[in-house]
């Protein structure tokens, strides 16, 4: 399978990357500063996702799988200046959702103009489903639009074996999530809150996202995936 993976340079992303690799497939993989490796886009630049979808496919031949997995958590109090309030949205919903929608997007056109279908893994959040903490309205917004966003192309392009799910993580133990429990002085009360007795690993949310991209059965579209040691359940 030729596959293209955002924000593939930490965490989730990278350990989707090498498993996705060690597994024989060929990967294009993103990042915001590139490397070697990866292809660099920015995505607060509204042209960005096309930009990145069409150096993919020049360095692949053609995708069959899309993983849109990139995305930013920065707080923004509830009662900051409007401006502030107003800008901290904005980039959110352009680097969460937008990006995704754009890469998706290519991505279906891409699989019907091939004529053979393709599959598409959006990774949103637990906070789609249960929200998020009062400085991150904007976050969980984002990544309950994906979920609809993601059940929509679902739905719609079914009948051409065009393929969409998501992957709801709760905390997964990666450098963003490890700064961010560390900074509050929280990991006691995260793990505390999971039945299953600890955090989530980033190689176990990359197997989820391989099987949905790679081996789940076609009929499974439109599904969520939950990955959260049944922190919340739906």
């Amino acid at each position: 399978m030729n596959i293209l993976i955002t924000g593939a340079s930490r965490g989730i992303g990278a350990a989707t990357f090498n498993l996705f690799r060690s597994n024989g497939h060929a990967v294009a993989g993103h990042s915001t500063a590139g490397s070697d490796d990866l292809i660099a886009a920015n995505f607060t630049d509204p042209a960005s996702p096309r930009t990145l979808w069409e150096a993919a496919v020049e360095r692949l031949g053609h995708v069959d799988v899309l993983v849109n997995n990139a995305g930013i958590y920065e707080g923004i109090p509830d009662d900051a200046p409007e401006e502030e309030w107003h800008a901290a949205w904005a980039r959110t919903l352009m680097v969460n959702l937008q990006a995704t929608a754009d890469l998706s997007r290519l991505a279906v056109a891409h699989f019907r103009a091939r004529g053979s279908g393709g599959r598409i893994v959006n990774i949103s959040s637990r906070a789609g489903h249960r929200g998020d903490s009062p400085d991150h309205w904007h976050y969980a917004a984002s990544k309950a639009a994906i979920l609809g966003m993601t059940k929509t192309i679902a739905r719609g392009y079914a009948r051409e074996n065009i393929l969409a799910f998501a992957v709801c993580p709760g905390f997964t133990m990666t450098g963003m999530v490890e700064d961010f429990m560390a900074s509050r002085g929280i990991g006691d009360q995260v793990v505390a809150e999971i039945p299953l007795g600890r955090v989530s690993t980033a190689d176990e949310v990359a197997e989820t996202i391989r099987w949905l991209a790679i081996d789940a059965p076609a009929a499974s579209t439109g599904s969520i995936v939950d990955v959260n040691g049944a922190s919340y359940v739906r």
